[in-house]
């Protein structure tokens, strides 16, 4: 009986050692996924655990309890520049390239970075908690910040990541990070019940309820106002509080100085097209609304009745109409759309020319915060056919025509454009279209793509950009296009709202817009056709403003926001797969047989190993199987028993072991004579007859059965 209490007692005190380091684990694994692919994610987890448990169990021995904290540090900092470099080599290598393919190297380059991350990180954690009275604090607050990190991440791009916990919430119409977040807080929670029982301390229950008041709150907190918006869609006037037509507030478009491409991959809205279309210059524009009047610094939403009719700037719960439809509807096409959008929005927007929007009912409010259809004339016209068109609207009145030609008094404006389209061939020289873009082209060969530049604090941030270093985003872009199209007696205004590539679509119905997608563009209005784009695109770019294709999302939300009999079905089968007993437990069957079969082949070569291996291992290898006989029985060292205390205790039963241990030991220290390969068979044989005759026969049976005897072995 004392035998298996100290076993049990043994195994009670493993397992809060183990629990944390599982969950430090997580939140390595949490940290990870908006850094890494999966290979990263599973050498974080790896290191984690390698790190953690190794620690626990040699830190504080013999000789690593000689090591300063300080040197553990330095160590540990040590070991991750290392890791960074050498993982830097294996992506730079063409050899490796060669062997591994470049997907393969790029994989291993991350296994080991994200290993040597990991396993530094847990080894200091780990080293803090056990040698200071603080560092069990850290490791709360270490886990605490890696699903608040990974929870942001999540909300700006990673909203279907992990995809086994984003496909579960999504098809139930519940916010993965919420999910995420109930992680976080349990870990968190976890993690202050074991640092409470580890210390015994009277303020530890206080701290405790302390924390899982706050992780209650912030739940409480994201469930009543939601989370933060993305910052580049913000900027813009795209997302953030509904507003309407009376009560939008200026605010300086140009953000220099705060954009980021931190958010880029933020979901934001899914279209679903009822009607097919493709765009002719290869990507849907989405129009949610315009700056048209000059302010007498720059141009701004209109505060005028009479501009900009086209617009709907209100959400409406019933239906409502555009004042001004687009002319030529023959070289229009109406097409049908419902918009999903996944985040608020300050005003409703619409492909290209949206003239109709309509409140619908919402299939999953969890999930979209408002949803519409809209209707949109779509051109289908190309640009030759704009080619000696006038610009303008018959009915506009000399004040509306004299906003939208308005700009700031820089003659350098109409300098620069008359420059630009002195070099159109005669027949052009005077051809709106033609003028308008020669200009599109000179800023498309001239211009910079960047999110960093200083050009918003200047009081033109348009001339600025235009006149010093050609540096900008879309907004300084359209800024500047429209000035030179309005210098040159061109109608024009600055369209806001969302440019996706067509490609985006993949062949189906459902379109994902992003927050990288949020676009400013210049509009000219043609006469009997109304407003049509004409955007510059740079051919140098200084930042990367692509994003990972995420179409398993895109069909997945657009499945959800038809809300037809076939997503009902989906809905209700992915439902169905997932509480399939039969399913579950095929799986718990296959995972149990592989651990099985992976125990069985460990014990078969601990049996058969002594008798390939060499002289100089034998007493060391025969005498572990020997062991791995008395555990499969219940005879198994104690933790920190020497092999003659453990030898004179087994010796009761089995007295065949005394001998065995003295031959072991004399082997380990040097003996001139060696036991023989025949001496070991005779002590197996030999203690193989004492189970027999002092072990019941139901214990030999599990014996025999249990793959993982072996594992109590010491």
């Amino acid at each position: 009986m004392s035998m298996h209490n100290s076993a049990s007692i043994h195994t009670a005190q493993r397992i809060p050692g183990v629990l944390r380091a599982v969950i430090i684990a997580c939140a390595f694994w949490a940290l990870s996924l908006s850094l890494t692919v999966e290979s990263g994610s599973a050498g974080a987890i790896l290191g984690c655990l390698i790190a953690c448990l190794s620690t626990d169990r040699w830190i504080n021995a013999r000789p690593l309890d000689q090591l300063r904290l300080s040197s553990i540090v330095l160590t540990a900092l040590g070991f991750i520049a290392l890791t960074y470099w050498l993982a830097g080599l294996i992506v730079k290598s063409d050899f490796m390239s060669s062997l591994l393919t470049p997907i393969g190297t790029f994989n291993t380059a991350e296994v080991l970075l994200w290993f040597g991350i990991s396993c530094s990180m847990s080894i200091l954690l780990r080293s803090l908690a056990l040698r200071t009275r603080y560092g069990g604090v850290l490791e709360i607050i270490f886990v605490a910040s890696a699903f608040i990190i990974t929870l942001s991440a999540h909300r700006n791009g990673m909203i279907h990541r992990p995809f086994f916990i984003g496909d579960y919430a999504l098809i139930r119409g519940i916010d993965p990070a919420t999910i995420l977040m109930g992680i976080g807080c349990f870990a968190v929670i976890a993690m202050s019940a074991l640092l409470m029982a580890e210390n015994d301390q009277r303020r530890l229950p206080y701290h405790f309820v302390v924390i899982a008041l706050l992780c209650s709150s912030l739940v409480a907190y994201v469930e009543l106002f939601g989370l933060p918006t993305p910052g580049i869609t913000d900027d813009m006037g795209l997302t953030g509080q509904e507003l309407s037509g009376n009560s939008r507030k200026r605010e300086n478009p140009f953000r220099d100085g705060e954009n980021t491409a931190e958010d880029k991959q933020a979901p934001v809205a899914v279209v679903v097209f009822r009607d097919d279309y493709e765009p002719l210059n290869g990507s849907y524009y989405f129009r949610e609304s315009a700056y048209s009047q000059f302010n007498g610094i720059m141009l701004d939403y209109s505060t005028r009745d009479d501009m900009d009719l086209d617009l709907i700037s209100t959400f409406t719960n019933s239906e409502v109409f555009a004042a001004l439809l687009p002319e030529a509807k023959e070289h229009h096409k109406e097409v049908k759309t419902t918009v999903g959008m996944l985040i608020p929005h300050r005003n409703p927007f619409g492909l290209e020319s949206p003239v109709t929007y309509s409140s619908t009912t919402n299939p999953n409010a969890s999930r979209f915060k408002r949803t519409y259809d809209t209707v949109s004339w779509a051109p289908t016209y190309n640009f030759e056919f704009l080619l000696g068109r006038g610009t303008g609207n018959k009915n506009w009145s000399d004040a509306v025509r004299t906003e939208y030609l308005q700009l700031p008094a820089d003659p350098r404006y109409r300098e620069l454009a008359e420059s630009i389209v002195a070099e159109l061939k005669p027949e052009y020289a005077s051809d709106p279209f033609a003028k308008a873009w020669a200009i599109k082209a000179y800023l498309d060969q001239t211009g910079i793509y960047s999110l960093k530049n200083d050009h918003a604090y200047e009081k033109d941030p348009a001339a600025s950009f235009l006149f010093g270093d050609l540096t900008g985003y879309c907004m300084h872009f359209s800024f500047a296009a429209t000035y030179l199209y309005r210098s040159l007696g061109i109608p024009a205004r600055v369209g806001i709202g969302y440019s996706v590539p067509a490609s985006n679509r993949a062949g189906g119905s459902a379109l994902l817009i992003q927050a990288v997608h949020g676009h400013a563009w210049p509009e000219i209005y043609f006469k009997d056709i109304g407003w049509v784009i004409v955007d510059p695109a740079p051919q140098q770019t200084l930042v990367d403003m692509s994003t990972d294709p995420q179409n398993d999302l895109q069909q997945l939300l657009g499945d959800m926001l038809r809300d037809d009999t076939s997503y009902a079905e989906f809905m209700e089968s992915q439902q169905a797969d997932l509480f399939d007993i039969r399913t579950l437990l095929t799986a718990v069957a296959a995972i149990a047989v592989a651990f099985l079969c992976m125990g069985y082949a460990i014990r078969a070569y601990r049996f058969l190993v002594p008798r390939f291996c060499s002289a100089e291992q034998k007493g060391q290898l025969a005498y572990r199987a020997i062991l791995d006989q008395l555990a499969a029985v219940g005879m198994a060292r104690h933790y920190g028993e020497s092999r003659e205390h453990f030898a004179a205790r087994a010796a009761h039963a089995f007295p065949s072991i005394q001998t065995a241990t003295a031959s072991h030991l004399a082997c380990a220290l040097g003996a001139t004579r060696q036991t023989s390969s025949l001496d070991w068979d005779r002590f197996r044989r030999a203690l193989a007859k004492e189970v027999n005759e002092n072990v019941p026969a139901w214990r030999r049976a599990l014996a025999l059965i249990n793959p993982y005897s072996w594992a109590f072995t010491r």
